[in-house]
């Protein structure tokens, strides 16, 4: 009985965490956002490439549209200069100056320009001047930004995970929940990872895309971004999801201490998931030109990229980067958009990109 009354030794004061180790601090459990009409998706293996839904004649045609407006600016820029060039269907040195200065003026850039030309002249050498220079400039144009065509796969790993990186504006968290929904599409169960906690506005337009596609978020405010991370896999693991989606804060890469968070987070993801993140892909404004490629060339040496989503192609972007990218820093470009509606967002061809930036001989009579 006398043990009642022993005294309890004090408890030992915790030892304050090292803020440069990956170790994941001890936060509250982050809530998930779950709504209440959320789907329940068959279930599918995916071990190669993501399965492409049955699409009707009108919505590829109405998709080839918009992404014709979208890039708008640079066909015109380049049909004007190909009308000029190419009504006499003479490739000489008047014809490949005007040529070279609408393609600068489209955003290729002084390499991929270059490359383009050098290729021109060699395929209409090769062709004994018989073969029509727009064609040949079509061509040469698809085979170059063709390096950049990837399908999207969904490995055998569950939860297989996407990490999702940017600057401020880029379009990265809409990109985010346009990317659910088109999974959501293929049958496949889709968790939010919401790691930018410092900014309440990106959590709450994550968690209305959340609600919109039916799919949990799970987020907390002011805590340290790779616990979401942590507490994101966990759920998913429990609760057999297919995909995580992981939002990371908008960072500038000339940002050396933000870039350094960027690959704390992708350790951590590392250690809740062994190999994880499978995907590190970076979200790309159209409009930045060919600060793009700069963005591009910062965030693969920090994090390694395997893929990109060119956002924001709405009229006033000029679409060359894409040549510029692929001319002088090849990473998968995964989806483009061309808006803010949720199938505004699609997978990269680069036959159907070339169709909508190069006009076509007919349009240009017209």
């Amino acid at each position: 009985m006398f043990d009642l009354f022993k005294r309890k030794p004090a408890a030992k004061p915790a030892t304050p965490a090292d803020p440069t180790t990956d170790a994941v601090p001890k936060v509250p459990a982050a809530e998930p956002i779950v709504p209440a009409t959320a789907p329940a998706p068959e279930p599918l293996d995916m071990r190669t490439v993501v399965p492409e839904p049955a699409t009707s004649a009108s919505e590829k045609r109405s998709w080839r549209e918009r992404l014709k407006s979208g890039l708008g600016l640079s066909r015109d820029k380049l049909s004007g200069a190909l009308t000029g060039v190419f009504r006499r269907r003479v490739l000489d040195d008047a014809a490949l100056e005007e040529l070279e200065s609408a393609l600068l003026m489209a955003d290729v850039g002084i390499d991929a320009t270059a490359h383009l030309l050098d290729e021109l002249r060699v395929r209409y050498r090769k062709s004994g001047g018989n073969a029509d220079p727009r064609e040949l400039l079509r061509s040469a144009f698809a085979d170059l930004v063709r390096t950049l065509e990837a399908p999207v796969a969904i490995g055998a790993q569950r939860p297989f995970v996407i990490m999702l990186a940017g600057v401020n504006g880029a379009g990265k968290t809409t990109s985010i929940g346009k990317i659910a929904k088109w999974l959501q599409q293929r049958r496949l169960s889709v968790l939010l990872a919401a790691g930018d906690t410092f900014r309440a506005a990106a959590r709450e337009q994550l968690a209305v895309w959340g609600e919109r596609n039916g799919v949990a978020v799970i987020q907390q405010s002011g805590g340290d971004p790779a616990a979401v991370m942590f507490d994101a896999l966990g759920a998913a693991t429990g609760r057999s999801i297919d995909v995580v989606l992981a939002d990371t804060a908008g960072r500038l890469p000339t940002q050396a201490h933000l870039m350094d968070e960027l690959r704390k987070i992708k350790r951590v993801l590392g250690k809740a998931r062994e190999a994880a993140p499978d995907e590190v892909w970076l979200v790309l404004d159209a409009n930045t030109g060919q600060n793009g490629l700069a963005q591009v060339k910062a965030f693969d040496a920090a994090i390694g990229l395997t893929g990109l989503i060119l956002t924001k192609l709405d009229g006033s972007a000029k679409g060359g980067i894409v040549a510029a990218i692929a001319r002088q820093h090849p990473v998968p470009l995964k989806f483009i958009g061309v808006g803010e509606g949720v199938d505004d967002l699609r997978p990269f061809r680069a036959d159907e990109f070339v169709e909508a930036l190069l006009p076509q001989e007919e349009e240009r009579l017209a």
